[in-house]
């Protein structure tokens, strides 16, 4: 009976979530299933893949070929790499100390480009939200600047007291003027 480890679809119509499943090559895409390994929800941003990483190399060790989606995310989860580090250890060209070590070594790398991806994403969507807020708030100053009507300006009282002044120098001005044309005559 040949065994395919392959993506199971479940979820509503434009929102897919699969089930990472053992099954008999010959069982349709949703049907019957030898075992449930794990879920992949590629909706959130980066996908969520939840998988029994030894379940998936068990599978793998007894001849299960995984499908070309299901091997990406083997991959990604590190069940293709433990699998080969086992098939070193059967070798005797590694200990199983040794390979315990290097996959240890290799999640934890895994873990940091995850986390700095995620980091990135939020950064990025921090960002987005700053410059909607900025140019919703440019877009609301010029509102408000265009509603408010034109107002002529008013008098102050400093400068109905400069109009005063002004008018007195100008009174002394015309008198003075009339005094000298007087004076002329």
């Amino acid at each position: 009976m040949p065994v395919k480890i392959r993506l199971q679809r479940h979820g509503k119509k434009g929102k897919p979530y699969y089930w990472i499943v053992a099954a008999d090559a010959r069982a349709k895409r949703d049907g019957k299933y030898l075992e449930k390994l794990g879920a992949y929800n590629p909706n959130t941003n980066p996908a969520t893949v939840e998988l029994d990483v030894d379940g998936a190399v068990q599978w793998l060790q007894n001849g299960a070929q995984p499908t070309d989606t299901a091997r990406a995310i083997l991959s990604y989860k590190g069940a293709m790499l433990k699998n080969h580090l086992a098939g070193g250890v059967a070798k005797g060209a590694l200990t199983e100390e040794q390979a315990e070590e290097k996959f240890n070594a290799w999640l934890q790398e895994k873990a940091g480009t995850v986390q700095a991806k995620e980091a990135g994403l939020s950064d990025a969507q921090a960002k987005a939200k700053a410059d909607a807020l900025a140019a919703e708030k440019a877009v609301n100053e010029a509102r408000i600047a265009a509603a408010i009507p034109e107002v002529e300006e008013e008098e102050t009282p400093e400068a109905s007291e400069n109009a005063d002044v002004t008018k007195e120098v100008e009174d002394a001005t015309a008198a003075d003027t009339e005094a000298a044309t007087e004076e002329e005559k």
